[in-house]
């Protein structure tokens, strides 16, 4: 690559850059997508990933793209080529713009790398928690549940070898916890986060089972084993766009319980909590919570939904603005708020 008084940067670091700023970067094309400008011109839009993060970016039909399979640059027509973009480690070089009043990232130089010297595994995210931690947390729980509860969940995670990918698995392709071990962070949050809330209703005299809130907890987003693709970049399988995590997490669920001859009262429990756990029909469940213990596990799952956004979109942003962009996911700005507010004088 000629650019070599160009440093290659992380893609936390270009968010930091003004408008007008060169970059470049290297990471996986996470997303790869031809697209038609009015002209009917062809312009791509990709997501990079990086240990450090996303960059939405545009390669428009006047960038030029390269092959460096052989050492050499070699251009190369992305049209024609045989060469597999999606999920391909790249080099881009770059700059910043601004478009309506936001900054835009546009690609002026595409490299293919050798794909065996540039493993995919080396640029994805991974939970901020440690595998040993998640771990630890994850039997930690376990051993707070009862009989035949337990019996159950040691069964399923580790007995039907579900473990291996609950462990690195997302939970989600974009948005919360969309990196390596995040449905392992993400579950084990919203178990430990259920049982603190049980044993607050303790004091106030509501009745919560422990048991049923923390089995809630870990098996509520089970059906994501089934409706993504890690490959190593997470990708929606067939069945996760057709019949989605929730229905996939009922049904998986309820083979589990079927060869383990459970009790019917925990079986009707366990699966209102996954099918009910977005909490409204629009958000995707097909029932409403109807039980204190899956209004915990609803309430757990959207805090620590909203909570990663927020520490994401944060991490993201540039050092100059407290404020990020609307997010129309939660139809709301996000602030930095304080960090360093001390109440004392």
């Amino acid at each position: 690559m000629n650019n070599k008084n160009i440093k290659n940067i992380t893609i936390k670091e270009i968010k930091q850059l003004v408008k007008e700023s060169q970059f470049m970067t290297t990471g996986v094309l996470s997303k790869f997508t031809q697209r038609k400008d009015r002209n009917d011109k062809p312009f791509w839009d990709i997501t990079l990933s990086d240990k450090s993060g996303d960059l939405d970016a545009k390669i428009w039909g006047g960038s030029t793209w390269w092959s460096l399979l052989d050492g050499d640059e070699v251009p190369i027509d992305p049209i024609n080529s045989e060469l597999k973009f999606p999920g391909a480690v790249v080099s881009v070089l770059g700059k910043t713009s601004e478009f309506r009043e936001q900054l835009q990232y546009n690609i002026s130089d595409l490299y293919y790398l050798d794909q065996s010297e540039n493993p995919k595994e080396s640029y994805m995210r991974r939970s901020p928690i440690s595998d040993e931690e998640l771990e630890s947390g994850f039997r930690n729980l376990l051993e707070q549940v009862s009989e035949p509860v337990r019996k159950f969940l040691q069964h399923v995670f580790f007995e039907r070898n579900l473990w291996e990918k609950f462990k690195v698995y997302p939970a989600a392709i974009s948005i919360h916890h969309a990196y390596v071990g995040g449905l392992l962070e993400h579950s084990l949050s919203v178990a430990s986060l259920g049982l603190e809330i049980a044993k607050h209703y303790d004091v106030f005299k509501v009745p919560v089972n422990k048991d049923l809130v923390i089995a809630g907890g870990l098996l509520h987003d089970i059906g994501k084993l089934y409706a993504y693709n890690n490959v190593p970049i997470s990708q929606m399988s067939l069945n996760g766009s057709l019949v989605g995590h929730v229905s996939l997490g009922y049904e998986k669920f309820m083979q589990f319980a079927e060869s383990q001859n459970l009790d019917s009262r925990f079986v009707t429990a366990i699966s209102h909590i996954i099918i009910s756990h977005h909490g409204k029909p629009e958000f995707g469940s097909p029932v409403t919570p109807m039980m204190p213990e899956a209004l915990v596990v609803s309430a757990a799952d959207n805090l620590d939904f909203q909570l990663n956004y927020w520490r994401c979109q944060i991490e993201d942003l540039n050092p100059q603005s407290d404020m990020t962009e609307y997010l129309p996911l939660l139809e709301r700005k996000f602030w930095r708020g304080f960090p360093d507010y001390n109440l004392q004088p």
